[in-house]
């Protein structure tokens, strides 16, 4: 059994990460989740730059949504943390089963047969490489004794 925590004292892994990463979510995608998936796990791991090339030049229509939520990640960094574009690693990729949107087709003699669209939610992670660069930058130095 896992060890009880007191009132006050948070459990460590349910604690907020650092302000290393930055993520965009988009949600309720008209792709099945299996589409989706296949595109995403070429670009995850990537570069920033690198995953914006795979995708504009991949033949999938579900490049152009997963492509507007990189672009979007990315300009959320930019804005809000202040990052450089080409120094963003997207460190984590998302593709979770959404809704399944149910309409109705008419068909001969009055009756009805169910049309049915899946739908995904994504969620893109970016984190800075600089920023663990320069310390290992910082840690080699004081290791060398500079």
């Amino acid at each position: 059994m896992g060890k009880l925590w007191k009132k006050d004292e948070v459990d460590p892994s349910k604690k907020k990460k650092t302000k290393n990463e930055v993520y965009a979510s988009g949600q309720y995608i008209p792709i099945s989740a299996d589409k989706a998936r296949r595109i995403i796990n070429q670009i995850g791991y990537r570069y920033y730059e690198t995953g914006v090339l795979l995708l504009k030049f991949m033949p999938y229509r579900a490049c152009y949504p997963i492509l507007k939520l990189l672009y979007s990640a990315a300009s959320n960094a930019v804005h809000n943390m202040g990052w450089n574009k080409s120094d963003l690693v997207i460190s984590k990729v998302e593709v979770n089963k959404g809704t399944t949107i149910k309409k109705s087709k008419p068909r001969a003699r009055g009756r009805s047969s169910l049309i049915k669209r899946s739908t995904c939610h994504i969620t893109i992670v970016l984190k800075d490489i600089s920023y663990y660069t320069k310390d290992q930058e910082k840690s080699n130095l004081i290791q060398n004794g500079r």
